[in-house]
């Protein structure tokens, strides 16, 4: 097994961060949240053009935190410290100084999306489905993703979404506005459908940043998402939560 997280730049234009993890449905454990944060760390020192976020594999994205860490048996404040360094990693991609792309290479559940909804663009594979499924266990978006996700497209569709824990398809998440492009199977390698980023140099890339970040407050969304991370927390020690979790694993098994 390889990094669980890896970072390249790409023909000095751009980077690639990857979550390595396919066998575990690139599930994000503890230990990719910090080596995650090293390496957005790590691209901010490139004069890159764009940052890109994505999976291995052909299926998912992401399926959100790893339910071995996240498990039922934590306290509510076990919880929430667990919980708190993913959602500093999303803020630092709110914050980083070019326009970070989830380049969506499958499906995405859970904290899944809300990595996705962190990130500026959203491009996706087509035939893919995505899902704020948090509901569906007893808790809510745990990252602060759910915050973003009220930024990100019309507040009463994001309550909808959450509120029901629906997977949804690509096509209707473009028309809703959450996603921007779908791309075909056959083109996704070429990725043709970049060259509108590259085109564009690392100064320009910088102050579309500077402006939409003005619009869309991180000091204040970082309230909203803490608030939303203690009140996922809460909810850890519920029964509904806890029995969520039990007929999760029972169907695992």
């Amino acid at each position: 097994m390889g990094e669980l997280i890896t970072y390249e730049r790409h023909m000095d234009d751009y980077g690639i961060i990857r979550l390595n993890r396919p066998e575990k449905r690139n599930a994000i454990s503890m230990e990719m949240t910090a080596l995650l944060k090293d390496k957005i760390q790590k691209a901010e020192k490139d004069n890159l053009k764009f940052l890109i976020i994505t999976g291995a594999g052909n299926t998912m994205f992401a399926a959100g935190g790893d339910l071995s860490e996240l498990h039922g048996e934590l306290s509510s404040e076990e919880a929430y410290f667990r919980l708190f360094p993913m959602m500093e990693v999303l803020e630092s991609i709110l914050y980083f100084p070019v326009p970070v792309i989830a380049k969506l290479n499958g499906n995405a559940l859970g904290g899944g999306c809300e990595l996705a909804t962190a990130c500026d663009i959203r491009i996706a594979k087509e035939n893919t489905k995505f899902g704020y499924i948090q509901s569906t266990i007893g808790i809510l978006p745990g990252w602060g993703g759910g915050a973003l996700l009220y930024e990100k497209v019309q507040p009463s569709f994001a309550l909808d979404w959450i509120t029901r824990g629906d997977v949804l398809s690509v096509q209707e998440l473009k028309d809703r506005g959450w996603i921007h492009q779908i791309i075909e199977e056959e083109s996704w390698e070429d990725e043709k459908y970049l060259s509108p980023y590259i085109e564009k140099s690392a100064q320009q890339m910088r102050l579309l940043k500077a402006q939409y970040r003005a619009v869309i407050q991180p000091e204040e969304l970082r309230r909203r998402m803490v608030e939303e991370v203690k009140a996922s927390a809460s909810l850890w020690e519920s029964e509904a939560h806890k029995k969520a979790l039990e007929n999760f694993s029972l169907r695992k098994k």
